[in-house]
């Protein structure tokens, strides 16, 4: 039987302290068909030289493709790790998390069975920077989402819409999704949410709830900081996403996303201390929402058109 080759893609920025526990859970994983790709994204602590010897020890047991280079921030990192990789599923990571092992088995078999989907998203465990467990499940315990949600094309798309619970190491794509989502937008800091929208609006998206990954969570966080500035920068960012896929989408999920602009620029508005203008936005979110899922509820019974 042909197994498919999955390549996990680890771009790696100071993470001296956990970069060995990610490497280790690639090695670890049951999969039987893997390649690891990391690339050492100009890290300015000992990142490097942990992630050479790891490779110098174990080249000879996992098929590694591993580059050092200067810095060039996320989006550019993953674009070249795809590029890098021979694999036809890609397992993305990061370099202060780590895989479980028997992840990429479920997540390969799911797209295996469901051809029409281009990724698959799982659920992950938290634990703190001391390797303790925090919660048992990322999406309830940290996103407090309801995972039924995830049970069906619309209800993934309004949850990646409006309440992002995609965190650590859950997503398995086809390396072919990435033609369908034109790689990662190396002009934003933060690509992932713009990343699966683009997929969301596809509807290309599954979910399967299994554990398949740990999320760490610690002060260096790049979406958990408290720096004003820094989570302004962020904000916009996201802004940026939703103005990028308007015409991605139609109906109630355009109206959806066209309100996330609003609570985002609320936020935005906030931290400037211009309350005014965050309380408007804050009325015309709800009022967009409103409109959304009035047209998303289903018909009573004897309605007609």
């Amino acid at each position: 039987m042909n197994i498919p080759l999955v390549s996990f893609l680890v771009p790696a920025y100071n993470h001296e302290r956990f970069i060995e526990k990610c490497l280790n859970s690639v090695l670890f994983d049951k999969y039987a068909n893997k390649q690891l790709v990391i690339i050492n994204d100009g890290s300015r602590d000992r990142t490097a030289q942990i992630i050479s010897e790891w490779v110098a020890r174990h080249k000879s047991s996992l098929d590694i493709r591993y580059v050092d280079r200067e810095n060039k921030g996320i989006a550019a990192t993953l674009n070249e790790l795809t590029a890098l990789a021979s694999g036809d599923y890609l397992r993305l990571g990061a370099s202060d998390d780590y895989f479980l092992p028997d992840g990429t088995i479920a997540q390969v078999a799911y797209l295996q069975a469901n051809q029409t989907k281009l990724a698959v998203v799982g659920d992950s465990i938290v634990v703190d920077d001391q390797d303790q467990t925090v919660h048992e499940s990322a999406m309830v315990g940290l996103f407090n989402v309801d995972k039924t949600r995830y049970l069906t094309d619309e209800g993934i798309r309004r949850e990646i819409i409006c309440r992002w619970a995609i965190g650590g190491p859950v997503p398995l794509l086809r390396k072919r999704g990435l033609d369908a989502a034109e790689g990662w937008n190396e002009n934003l800091l933060i690509d992932d949410w713009d990343f699966f929208l683009r997929l969301a609006a596809l509807g290309v998206v599954g979910f399967i709830d299994v554990k398949v990954g740990a999320y760490r969570v610690h002060g260096t966080n790049t979406s958990k900081t408290k720096d004003t500035e820094r989570r302004i920068a962020n904000l916009r960012n996201m802004a940026e996403a939703v103005s990028r896929n308007l015409g991605s989408f139609h109906g109630c999920y355009r109206t959806l996303l066209k309100a996330q602009g609003r609570l985002i620029a609320a936020k935005i508005a906030y931290l400037q201390s211009h309350y005014p203008t965050s309380a408007w936005n804050v009325l015309m979110f709800g009022g967009l929402r409103a409109i959304a899922l009035l047209g998303s509820a289903p018909a009573r019974p004897g309605a007609t058109g």
